[in-house]
């Protein structure tokens, strides 16, 4: 927003808190990055959580289903023994993809600045 904006705009549930929400958690834009660029927006649990490293098998569930209430993606469960678990990007999920693509374009881009930064007390990175 620009300076000078109307504070309506500033409101508790305006755009850009919204999308800063979406971001809440690191994993969010991680897994539609994932399922986009490594999988073609489509992907199976076990499929993603061997695509994430760090990420464990309770947070994965956390964020899908975080993200499928949201209208990110979708999860079908194919009926097997056992039952085979699908998540796919939404039309939602596939517009948000763009922005998070540029993020990271910018992150890889700009990695020696990133380097630069101190850690935060809760990084792992060293």
């Amino acid at each position: 927003m620009r300076p000078g904006t109307p504070d309506e705009e500033w409101r508790e549930d305006c755009a850009p808190r919204r999308v800063l929400e979406l971001f809440a958690t690191k994993w969010t834009s991680m897994v539609l990055h994932t399922l986009h660029a490594r999988h073609g927006g489509v992907a199976r649990t076990g499929v993603l959580l061997r695509s994430l490293p760090g990420i464990s098998k309770k947070m994965l569930t956390q964020t899908v289903r975080d993200m499928e209430a949201s209208g990110l993606l979708t999860r079908e469960v194919q009926s097997m023994i056992p039952p085979v678990v699908e998540y796919r990007l939404t039309d939602l999920g596939k517009r948000f993809v763009e922005p998070v693509e540029l993020l990271y374009g910018w992150g890889r881009d700009n990695a020696d600045a990133l380097d630069a930064l101190r850690p935060r007390p809760s990084s792992r990175r060293e």
